[in-house]
Formats: structure tokens, C-alpha cells, sequence
């Protein structure tokens, strides 16, 4: 995208004139510094409150005093179908079928269970492919599936990482690595956006290599949902998981939601641990032996859904449905496009964008790696009223969200940033 970009406060308050997502500003609820807004550019890690969520869980709270248990099925939205709300919302954002998607458990607690499906080593085919330098809870998850079936993690985990003196992977290394994995691959799981470096992997491109050599595919989406377009089914992408309370806005420890290709779903050979709540619906007051999962993405629930938890969920998701994925990446690219333009206008600070430069390879996100004195403008910059989001070892992530920041915002960074003391 070629941009003419220009370094002043008033070039940024005419392009939030001109933006015609500038108003869902005010849906959000913005931290405050000296009696004026927060530069916020840490919806990387936690999204900011939609100002409906107070209204929303009013209303949960009045139909809990009214009807008491009869509100499973007798309050406005009924809490035995509760997670049905979100279904069509979900399979828009994600680029899948409201079947293949549910809004359920924690980012983590889904990568288990889904994991457990579809990580089934036997014989040969028995290794895990992902990025080196993965967010730990996945390393963590890796290493726990592994060991459950008494593999070395050492034997059984192939990482990818950079080329020496690089930040990024190259996409065709991990095409490559697949390739030389062949059959002792049982599983290729990449986080969509890398957590550290803002890169956006291919993840088409990853799904197609797993497959050709009889290989799953599954993301960690936690960094890509409502950051960038997805198309789950489209690109044959076997399961991906991700959290609520980033680039959704669904509040801290909020709902997960889980994504399952409709193949899987359909397949009752697909294993899958059994609960309550993914039980078929029709027959689940039966109170009987014998799991029948529900045909769809549903059945990896494990308990009701956490009603008061999902509010948040629920507004937020019709704040990202009006508005759409599409709309918001086109203003993303213009916002990191112009932050990255001035960010390159700033000498006596001694830094490097480790993001990507090709738009189609990050998201919203911009990750600064400094030579020293890294957590000194970290903090300096917190002083000034803006929060972002430090990263050991000198890391500053910086995330201008399309969904609530403007180009002001992206200029006052800026401004605060070029005036910190090199010394």
C-alpha cells in the first residue's frame, strides 16, 4: 500500500476525519492520564471494555432475580443455549461455518482438548512442528502431550526458528522442514501471529505442506482473531483455538472459542474427551450412559456456558460484526503503515522494528527490539501517559487497534517517543 504520510498533528486529525471507523471510539471505555485519554496500544494483551457491557450484564443479573433457575430457558438470551448467540458472529469473523465454531472454555483448555483429538502418535508418525519462541502456555501444552504418550520432547517437538541473525521465520523453512518431517510428522501447530514479533504466518501455505505429508493442521489464534482476515474452512485448516480478551475486547480471562473443520465434527471416530454440555442437546436431560456428541464444534464443551463471563463476549462481538474484519484492516494497514513511517523518522533512539515490513505478513501489532535502555523508554513512555506492552529480554510491543485508536494516537506515541532522552 503506498501511503504519502506526513509527521504532524494536523495530518493525523484530518486522516480521523476522513476514517469512517473513528466514532466506534466512543463504544470504548479509555484509560485516563492526567485528566486526558491514554495512548492505548496494548489491545495486543488486553482489548479495552465496550461501554455496553454494563448494560448487558444488567440485564443478566435482572433476569437471575426473576427467574432463578427457570432463566436457562426463560431469560432474554436462555443460558441452556447461551453459546448459540455467538456461533454466527464467530464463523463470520474466523471464515468459517457457524457449525465448525463455539465459544467455549479458555485459550489453553481448548488447545488441550483439541490436541488430545487430534494428536494421536502411533508408530513413525509421532513429532510436533512449531515456531521456536511460541507463547510459553503452548510450549507448555506441546510438552505435555508429548510426555503423556512417554515421547522425549526433545525427540518428539521439531521448532522452527529463525535463520541466524534473523527475527522472522521464513515461511519457505517451515514448508521445507515439513517436507524433510515427511510421515514422522503427526502435527503442525503454529500460532496464526507470532506473540513476540507481530509476524503473521501463511498459514494456508502450512496447512497444505502438513496435509501432503499426512499431517493436522492447528493454529493458536490469540494474536489473529479480529486482528486479521482469517478463512479457517476455506484454507482446510483442521482446528485452531484463541482467546477473547485481546483483539476481541471481551475482558480479562473472558470466553475462548474453538474452531473444528467439519469433517471432524462429523466423524465420531474423532476422539474427543466427553462432557456434559457437548452431549447432544436433545438428549442431554435423558441423564443416561453413553456420550452422543453433538454434530458440530459444540461437542468439545465440557461444562455450561459461564454466562456472566460471556457478556462481554456478546457486546463486543456485535461492536466487531458491525463493523467487520475487512473494514478494520484496511484502516489497520493505514495506522501501522503511518506508525511505521515515523517510528523510521526517529535517530537518537537506538532501535529495530522486528515486525515484518510486508503488509501481508503482520498485523496490527509493531514490536521494537532496543539495543539497551529498552525498559528506561519503556517506562519513560508509561510516564507520559502511554501503555503498551514490555517483553523480556528488550522488547516494547505497540499495537494501534483499528477498532478504537486513531492516527492522533499513532502521532502522540510519536511525539512522546522522539522527545525521550537518549542519554
Amino acid at each position: 500500500m503506498t501511503n504519502t504520510y506526513e509527521a504532524t498533528l494536523e495530518y493525523a486529525k484530518e486522516q480521523d476525519k476522513a476514517d469512517p471507523l473513528y466514532l466506534n471510539r466512543e463504544r470504548f471505555h479509555i484509560p485516563q492520564h492526567n485528566n486526558g485519554d491514554t495512548v492505548y496500544f496494548c489491545g495486543n494483551s488486553l482489548g479495552l471494555q465496550p461501554k455496553s457491557v454494563e448494560r448487558l450484564i444488567k440485564s443478566e443479573l435482572e433476569d437471575w432475580a426473576k427467574y432463578g433457575v427457570e432463566g436457562h430457558f426463560q431469560a432474554r438470551n436462555p443460558w441452556f443455549y447461551y453459546h448459540h448467540i455467538f456461533s454466527e458472529r464467530l464463523g463470520r469473523l474466523v471464515g468459517a461455518s457457524k457449525d465448525e465454531v463455539v465459544a467455549t472454555n479458555t485459550l489453553t483448555v481448548n488447545l488441550q482438548l483439541l490436541m488430545l483429538s487430534f494428536y494421536r502418535p502411533e508408530g513413525r508418525r509421532f513429532k510436533i512442528m512449531m515456531e521456536a519462541g511460541a507463547f510459553p502456555s503452548d510450549q507448555y501444552a506441546v510438552e505435555t502431550q508429548v510426555r503423556m504418550y512417554g515421547y522425549d520432547p526433545k525427540d518428539a517437538i521439531i521448532e522452527i526458528a529463525p535463520k541466524p541473525g534473523k527475527h522472522t521465520i521464513e515461511e519457505s523453512d517451515i514448508i521445507v522442514a515439513i517436507a524433510e518431517a515427511g510421515d514422522s510428522l503427526a502435527l503442525v501447530m503454529f500460532g496464526g501471529v507470532n506473540y513476540y514479533t507481530g509476524q503473521l504466518f501463511d498459514m494456508q501455505s502450512i496447512t497444505d505442506a502438513a496435509h501432503k505429508v499426512g499431517a493436522y493442521a492447528g493454529f493458536d489464534l490469540a494474536h489473529a482473531v479480529g486482528n486479521v482476515p482469517l478463512s479457517l474452512h476455506d484454507w482446510d485448516i483442521d482446528f485452531a483455538c484463541w482467546c477473547s480478551y485481546k483483539y476481541l475486547n471481551s475482558g480479562p480471562g473472558g470466553v475462548g472459542g474453538l474452531y473444528v473443520h467439519e469433517r471432524h465434527y462429523n466423524n465420531p471416530d474423532t476422539f474427543r474427551l466427553a462432557g456434559w454440555w457437548g452431549n447432544d442437546e436433545k438428549e442431554r436431560f435423558l441423564m443416561r450412559k453413553g456420550f452422543v456428541p453433538q454434530k458440530n464444534a459444540g461437542s468439545w464443551q465440557m461444562s455450561n456456558a459461564p454466562v456472566f463471563n460471556m457478556v462481554a463476549h456478546n457486546a463486543a462481538l456485535d461492536i466487531h460484526d458491525h463493523v467487520g474484519i475487512k473494514a478494520l484492516r484496511e484502516k489497520s494497514l493505514k495506522l501501522t503503515g503511518y506508525l511505521e513511517f515515523l517510528l523510521n523518522t526517529i535517530e537518537h533512539l537506538s532501535f529495530e522494528i522486528i515486525t515484518p515490513k510486508e503488509e501481508d505478513r503482520r498485523g496490527c501489532q509493531l514490536s521494537l527490539l532496543f539495543d539497551s535502555r529498552g525498559k528506561e523508554v519503556f517506562e519513560a513512555l508509561t510516564n507520559n501517559g502511554v501503555i503498551a506492552d514490555w517483553r523480556e529480554p528488550n522488547v516494547i510491543r505497540i499495537a494501534p487497534v483499528p477498532l478504537y485508536n486513531s492516527f492522533e494516537d499513532v502521532y502522540k506515541f510519536y511525539n512522546i517517543l522522539a522527545q525521550i532522552d537518549a542519554q
